[in-house]
Parts: structure tokens; C-alpha cells; sequence
């Protein structure tokens, strides 16, 4: 029991750990771009975008669908940054132990 009694405490550890770092990620401010730095967008660790920033020189209303394109791309950039990110603080919390394939965490 006493084995029992400790996995149960670990699991709570991991628990709150995941909680904090859930917290940390949220606040986390990641930057992506496209374009050559024309395009600038800045999300969560979570991936919600908080900023966007278009160079002016981009704003020409016969090429909006290229600035859409640039748009999209800079906001999948700073989202594949933040999903890194998460994985890398996951991977430190969780001690090096992997998860099977497909896994995420949190769950």
C-alpha cells in the first residue's frame, strides 16, 4: 500500500506541476513572422494570437491575397514556435519519460 500511497502523491505533484506550467505557457508571449519580417504576429504559449503587425509597404488592395498568404503563414509560424515550446517544458516536466506516439499532453 505504501507503494500505492506514494504514486498516488507523485501524481498529484505532476498534477500541479502541469497546472503551473499551463499557466507559465499561457502568459508566454511567442513571435512568428513571414514575408522577410513584413509580417509579424506574437501568440500565447497557448496559441492565441495577441498581435499583429503588417508592413505598410505590403498594403496594396490589387495583392490582398498575397498579404493574406503572408498573414496565414506568419500566424502558423508563431503557432509551431509555441507548440515547440509546450513540448519542450512537457518533455522537462515530465523527466524525460516518453509518451507513445500521437500522445500530447496536456491531456
Amino acid at each position: 500500500m505504501k507503494n500505492l500511497g506514494a504514486m498516488m502523491k507523485q501524481a498529484q505533484e505532476m498534477q500541479t506541476r502541469m497546472q503551473e506550467m499551463q499557466e507559465q505557457m499561457e502568459a508566454l508571449e511567442i513571435d512568428g513572422g513571414s514575408g522577410g519580417g513584413l509580417i509579424s504576429v506574437t501568440v500565447t504559449g497557448k496559441g492565441e494570437v495577441r498581435r499583429l503587425s503588417i508592413d505598410p509597404s505590403l498594403i496594396v488592395p490589387d495583392d490582398r491575397e498575397v498579404l493574406e498568404d503572408l498573414i496565414v503563414a506568419a500566424i502558423n509560424d508563431a503557432k509551431n514556435k509555441a507548440d515547440e515550446k509546450m513540448r519542450e517544458e512537457t518533455q522537462k516536466l515530465m523527466g524525460g519519460i516518453q509518451l507513445p506516439p500521437g500522445m500530447k499532453l496536456p491531456f
